[in-house]
């Protein structure tokens, strides 16, 4: 009997039976990751934007001897109960944080930083001699943040 090479066709069934159902459980397997990162990302999301917030506001009170030359807040038709219309801080280098309800976003002078912000408010205080600044913020679909910034001198 001759050697016999190749493949027969029983081989070439049962090759391409287990290809397609490597390729179901990959295309499976894909689709359910895919499905569940969508999720994932839109819970990040808030986290995200107070992170950012977080980490611009963070560097500009640690700047040494920083003073506060302006914080104000105002209110919808000067109504604490509709809402804040739009809240600023300013500080003696030049840089100002600025909410807009309109805008829903937090600007550093004309940058915008965050986005899908519901409300933030500064208001300035002293605590034992220190120049604090309170900041609230609400991001869309989450808890209000509230932090005391203490300025270094």
């Amino acid at each position: 009997m001759k050697s016999q090479k190749g493949i027969t066709l029983i081989s070439l069934t049962i090759y391409i039976i287990a290809m397609t159902i490597a390729i179901a459980v990959v295309s499976v397997i894909s689709t359910y990751f895919y499905n569940n990162s969508h999720s994932l990302s839109d819970t990040i999301n808030p986290i995200t934007e107070y992170t950012k917030f977080n980490s611009f506001f963070t560097d500009e009170v640690n700047h040494n001897n920083i003073k506060i030359l302006e914080c104000k807040t105002t209110y919808k038709n000067n109504n604490i109960a509709e809402g804040v219309e739009s809240s600023y801080v300013v500080f003696d280098n030049g840089v100002q944080y600025t909410f807009l309800s309109a805008n829903k976003g937090v600007y550093r002078n004309k940058v915008k930083i965050t986005r899908n912000v519901e409300q933030c408010t500064f208001e300035q205080k002293v605590v034992q001699g220190k120049d604090v600044i309170n900041v609230k913020l609400k991001i869309e679909n989450s808890e209000e943040k509230n932090v005391d910034y203490t300025l270094k001198k």
